[in-house]
């Protein structure tokens, strides 16, 4: 176990907590995240999410272990938003250079 994030994942964390918007991009066209059960699939739909939950709420992450399940990578951070807080675990699926998924679950 880490807490060293690399490539893609570091890069999403930079963007995520400067709020920016940019986090999109890191998604492929066809990419979802999966907020606790609830699927949000393609730009349109993530940005939607993201408005009221995510880069909308001000969150950052602060990184307390990184691991890996297969290809996925596992984040547990500490969450915190004006949408809500406390550890989440981020697994990322990656695409490439790209995510086919965000998957967030409780840390």
């Amino acid at each position: 176990m880490s807490t060293e994030l690399t490539g893609p994942v570091a890069a999403f964390v930079e963007t995520v907590n400067k709020h920016d918007d940019a986090f999109l991009d890191f998604f492929t066209d066809d990419g979802f995240v999966d907020d606790w059960g609830r699927i949000f699939t393609g730009r349109d739909a993530i940005q939607d999410w993201s408005d009221k939950e995510f880069i909308g709420a001000k969150g950052t992450m602060t990184v307390t272990q990184v691991d890996t399940d297969g290809d996925d990578i596992v984040v547990i951070a500490d969450w915190r938003s004006s949408w809500a807080n406390g550890l989440s675990r981020f697994t990322f699926r990656p695409a490439g250079d790209k995510f086919a998924a965000m998957i967030i679950r409780e840390g």
